[in-house]
């Protein structure tokens, strides 16, 4: 873990609007910065609400589907040619498309030319960010995720470029959201605070965003399962998962998200979903590690940490009081899969070097199958 001396990096989009009702100022600020063609990247369930965004006819790619692959992406951008200004409008993997959109749109270039850290060029047009679920926190990121379907594997892109101009968290928009997606992005900005807090890179300046975001969820999310028009428990788990954007910037995820992948490219589990799955058993398996850190993890969410099964009962426990089914098989996963899912996950080396305990292959297995 890093001290209070590490230099350390923070980016954030130049404008954040937060709180009920800061959708409306969408539509000054795009005439104010002189935009004249705006295009929405969403959901279909979002790219039916386009009239919410108060901009009149826009155009849209309306198709974007959970896990996005890189043929996906290919279609958005190519319906984005001659926008001058891209709207990520709905969960994450709209706004991962979002960005990615931004720095190809007007752009001789593809995913390949981009992929990895700091390779996409400076945009052509401005990007605006607005997530209708309380989860990824990718409004205030730098980083998307897309799968190659010749590998099954995630690519991951990360640029400052890929960085809005203006995020607008209206937590208005989350209140149709229905309970087990409510469950599982909320378990989504959890873990992503959860493991940026235990992480080997762990820093003192994300710590306090980390844990606070770990109890906004513990405080919030059962709330916002049980009473969807619950309007301060859907304030509280925006927050929360603005909070986990801010964690995966200058720290990231480590194991908890590397199990989860495969899950979502090969079953494809929405990644809320499959993080849900894995959080209890990852931070059991870590908790040896990092156990002051575990402790304030447990009393967050409502159960004191003792042993590795302690903590893992008790972290099941709290998804399972969400509704969520926490066994594998019921997600329709194959027990002959999760050897070679043990060996994927242990190849994302971007993720795992950052896990506080290093897992072999036998190990991530033994998790795949405690979860199972």
């Amino acid at each position: 873990m890093h001290d209070l001396t590490t230099p350390i990096e923070l980016r954030r989009p130049a404008l954040i609007h937060y709180g009920s009702g800061t959708l409306e100022k969408l539509a000054d600020w795009v005439a104010a910065s002189g935009y004249k063609a705006p295009f929405v990247v969403a959901d279909p369930v979002n790219a039916a609400r386009l009239p919410a965004l108060g901009l009149g006819e826009v155009g849209c790619f309306g198709t974007v589907v959970p896990e996005p692959d890189s043929d996906n992406l290919a279609a958005a951008v190519a319906a984005a040619e001659g926008a001058d200004l891209v709207i990520g409008f709905g969960g994450g993997s709209a706004m991962d498309l979002a960005k990615l959109v931004a720095v190809l749109v007007g752009q001789p270039l593809g995913l390949a030319d981009i992929s990895g850290p700091n390779r996409a060029p400076a945009r052509k047009v401005g990007l605006v960010q607005i997530p209708t679920t309380a989860g990824t926190g990718s409004e205030v990121g730098t980083r998307a995720l897309v799968t190659d379907p010749a590998s099954n594997s995630k690519i991951a892109t990360e640029s400052p470029h890929m960085l809005a101009d203006l995020a607008i968290i209206d937590p208005d928009l989350t209140m149709t959201v229905p309970p087990h997606v409510t469950a599982a992005t909320g378990v989504d900005a959890m873990a992503h605070c959860a493991e940026a807090f235990t992480s080997k890179r762990a820093h003192p300046l994300i710590d306090g965003y980390a844990l606070q975001g770990i109890e906004l969820v513990g405080r919030y999310l059962r709330r916002a399962v049980e009473d969807g028009a619950d309007t301060e428990a859907r304030a509280g788990l925006s927050l929360a998962a603005f909070y986990g954007g801010i964690c995966l910037g200058p720290v990231n995820t480590t194991a908890g998200h590397a199990l989860s992948y495969p899950l979502g490219t090969r079953y494809k589990l929405p990644h809320g979903i499959a993080n849900a799955l894995i959080f209890p058993h990852v931070l059991a398996a870590n908790a040896a590690a990092r156990p002051e850190k575990t402790a304030l993890i447990a009393r967050a969410l409502g159960f004191e940490a003792g042993s590795e099964a302690d903590i893992r009962d008790g972290a099941t426990a709290f998804c399972a009081a969400l509704g969520l089914d926490m066994r594998l098989r019921a997600h329709g996963v194959a027990e002959d899969d999760l050897r070679a899912m043990a060996e994927e996950a242990h190849a994302i080396r971007r993720l795992l070097d950052w896990n506080p305990r290093d897992l072999s292959v036998d190990e991530i297995e033994e998790i795949y199958r405690r979860a199972y």
